[in-house]
C-alpha cells in the first residue's frame, strides 16, 4: 500500500480499530505463550514459533494496509506529513507526537 498522510482528525478516527486489532494479535500471542513455560528459546517448540510469526504478520499487515508505519511490536506511526503521530500497546489514546528525526525516544504528549 501507498503510504497515507493522516491529518490528526483522521488518525483519531482509525485510532479505536488500531487499537482493536492489536489488542486482539496481543490476546492470541498471549493466549499462546500463557500455559507454556521455556527454560531457554531454544527449547520453543517451532509449531509456536510458526504461531507467533504467523500473529505478528498478521497484525503487520493489518497496520500497513491502513497506511500507518510499523516501527516495532505493537508500535505503530501515523505519518502527518511534518512527522508522527505516534502509538504504543496498551496506551489508551493517541496522544504522542515525534517529528521524523526524533523516533520513539523523541516523543512529546499531544495533550
Amino acid at each position: 500500500m501507498t503510504k497515507k498522510t493522516f491529518t490528526y482528525e483522521e488518525a483519531l478516527e482509525a485510532f479505536p480499530a488500531v487499537r482493536e486489532i492489536t489488542g486482539e494479535a496481543v490476546a492470541r500471542v498471549t493466549a499462546a505463550l500463557d500455559t507454556k513455560s521455556f527454560e531457554s528459546v531454544e527449547e520453543i517448540p517451532d509449531e509456536l514459533i510458526t504461531e507467533y510469526n504467523s500473529i505478528v504478520a498478521e497484525w503487520t499487515d493489518a497496520m500497513t494496509t491502513r497506511g500507518l508505519e510499523v516501527k516495532g511490536l505493537w508500535l505503530v506511526d501515523f505519518d502527518s506529513g511534518s512527522g508522527y503521530y505516534c502509538w504504543r500497546y496498551p496506551e489508551t489514546a493517541l496522544d504522542h507526537y515525534h517529528g521524523y528525526d526524533e523516533g520513539f525516544a523523541g516523543r512529546v504528549k499531544l495533550n
